[in-house]
This record gives structure tokens, C-alpha cells and sequence, in this order.
């Protein structure tokens, strides 16, 4: 028998292509190439699921931009528009209490997610180093919040006794920190190599510069995770304001968009115009909820790219 050089009838050469930047990654080789019917399934599925997200929003984005003659004719919600007018805008961000509430939810937003961070990230780091003092029984604690909570009573009555009602701090401290962040936290600095962290110890080099110049480097996807889901929460926080503050002026923005909502007052400096019929209270109550949602939208497409290694990393590998 006579072999040919440079080949082996036992193994075939195979090739292993790299996915393109919009192709599929590779299947692993016991999982079957779907059907037609399948991808066709598929593509519907998440083509009615995207619609049934986006509907909702067109309907409210595109009442917002309609005049009080265009929504009367409609009865209400528009879904196909005739023009666009930004009247309903201009008189939101022209003055008086939505534009404060937009405000007061700015301030509150940056100024809570900061502090948030800056304590979640010194607990995290503390946590994960095993020869910290008490850290075990700090974890325990922490954990343990988790499962039982004093209630709003004691809460309420913890804050007024601080003298924190009808202070913006109200808003911030009692929702400053989240346990499971600091998990998250902790579990992703646990995976750092610590040989790194060992040969910065022998450098010279503290706690303080080993968390700020080798830590939080490799940690930027799971810290702009954890902002963005710091500063939605405290965007989208309501509660606190209903039961600490008694001041409107004091309201954030969603405070003010549940009371246009549910109809119980009308935002100073639009009364006239809505009941002279320049305005329709409708197009105002649309026009303040995209208000609220445009930050999250803008932000989470930024922060979409670090939520599989920020959260899966962190989390699973913890």
C-alpha cells in the first residue's frame, strides 16, 4: 500500500472560521443547525416582542407631539400623527414645576449614585480581601438584610428621628446602598488575579493605590453596570418622595408625572393654557413621561456593551 505524503486518511483538516462581526458564533458540534421553521419562529417572536415594546412608546411619543385639535379628533391617544408641534415641550422646559422636578431629579440622581458607588466599592473591596478585619461577619450581616427588613414604620421613623424629612437627603440615604451590588462588587474584584495584587503589595504600594490603580481599571465594566443600575433606581425612585417630603417644590419628576397621570393637580404655570384650550392635558401628561424615560434610553444603549462581562463575570464566577 502506498501512502500519500502530507495526509491522513484518519483525520480530516478542518478549519475553524472566526464570526464576523454580524455572523452567529460557531455551534459546538452536538448542537443541531436549526430549521426554516425554527428561524422563522424565532425571527417572529422577537419581531412581536419588539412591537409590543415599541407601540406603547410611539403611541406616547408621538401624542406628545400632536395638537389639542389632532388628539380630540382621535379621541384620545394618537397612534398616526398629523404634523409635529413641540408646544407641549416648550411649556414643560419653559419654567415652573416640571422643569424644578427635572431638576431636583438631576441632582438627586448624580449626587445619589455617586455616593452609592463610592460606598458599595470600598464595602465590595473590604469583602473580598479575606484577611480584613470582621469581613466574614460584616458579609453575614450585609446577607442577612437581604431577607429581613425592620419595615416602613421603623424606617420612617429612623429618618424623621434624624431629622431628615423635607431634606433631599431623604431621598438618597435610605436607598443608598443595594447588597446585591456589593455581592456583584465583591465577587469581580475576588477574580482578580491576586498575584497582580501581591506584586503592587511588594512595590510598596497600599490599599488606597492598589483599589484606584489596579482594581478599578480592570473593573470598568461591572462598576458602569452597577452605576447604571444605581442611577435608574434613583431616577426612577417615587416612594421615598411621597412619604419624606410634604414641599412641591421639593417633588423629583416622577413625583410630579404620577400626580399629572392620575389627575390630582396640574403643574404651576400650565393651568392657563390648558384651560383655554391651547394645551391638551393629554399631550402634557405624554410629554412628561418622555421626559423621564429619555435618560434611561440614552444610557442604556452606552452601557450595553458592559453588562455580559460586568454581570455574568461577576456574578457567576463569584
Amino acid at each position: 500500500m502506498t501512502a500519500v505524503l502530507g495526509t491522513r486518511p484518519d483525520r480530516e483538516e478542518t478549519r475553524v472560521k472566526k464570526p464576523g462581526r454580524w455572523s452567529a458564533p460557531p455551534r459546538p458540534v452536538w448542537e443541531e443547525e436549526p430549521s426554516r421553521v425554527g428561524r422563522a419562529g424565532k425571527g417572529i417572536a422577537l419581531g412581536l416582542a419588539c412591537l409590543a415594546i415599541l407601540f406603547p412608546l410611539w403611541i406616547v411619543i408621538v401624542t406628545s407631539l400632536q395638537t389639542k385639535k389632532t388628539i380630540d379628533e382621535a379621541g384620545g391617544l394618537v397612534v398616526i400623527p398629523k404634523g409635529i408641534t413641540f408646544v407641549a415641550y416648550q411649556e414643560l422646559l419653559g419654567g415652573g414645576q416640571v422643569q424644578r422636578a427635572a431638576l431636583v431629579s438631576v441632582g438627586v440622581t448624580v449626587a445619589g449614585t455617586l455616593f452609592s458607588m463610592a460606598v458599595s466599592v470600598l464595602c465590595a473591596y473590604g469583602l473580598s480581601r479575606s484577611g480584613s478585619l470582621g469581613h466574614r461577619w460584616i458579609l453575614m450581616t450585609l446577607l442577612a438584610t437581604m431577607f429581613f427588613g425592620a419595615g416602613l414604620i421603623p424606617t420612617y421613623l429612623l429618618v424623621q428621628a434624624l431629622g431628615l424629612t423635607d431634606t433631599y437627603l431623604a431621598l438618597i440615604l435610605p436607598s443608598a446602598v443595594s447588597v446585591f451590588n456589593i455581592l456583584v462588587l465583591r465577587a469581580f474584584f475576588m477574580n482578580i488575579s491576586q498575584e497582580l495584587v501581591d506584586s503592587a503589595r511588594i512595590d510598596g504600594a497600599g490599599e488606597w493605590r492598589i483599589l484606584f490603580r489596579i482594581v478599578m481599571p480592570l473593573s470598568r465594566a461591572v462598576v458602569a453596570v452597577i452605576s447604571l443600575f444605581y442611577a435608574v433606581g434613583y431616577w426612577s425612585a417615587w416612594f421615598n418622595a411621597s412619604i419624606y417630603l410634604t414641599d412641591q417644590d421639593m417633588m423629583p419628576l416622577q413625583n410630579v408625572m404620577i400626580q399629572l397621570v392620575q389627575k390630582q393637580e396640574r403643574p404651576v404655570g400650565l393651568s392657563a393654557q390648558i384651560n383655554t384650550g391651547q394645551l391638551s392635558p393629554l399631550a402634557i401628561q405624554m410629554a412628561v413621561m418622555v421626559l423621564a424615560l429619555l435618560p434611561v434610553a440614552v444610557l442604556s444603549p452606552l452601557v450595553q456593551k458592559h453588562f455580559k462581562k460586568g454581570m455574568l463575570t461577576g456574578a457567576v464566577k463569584g
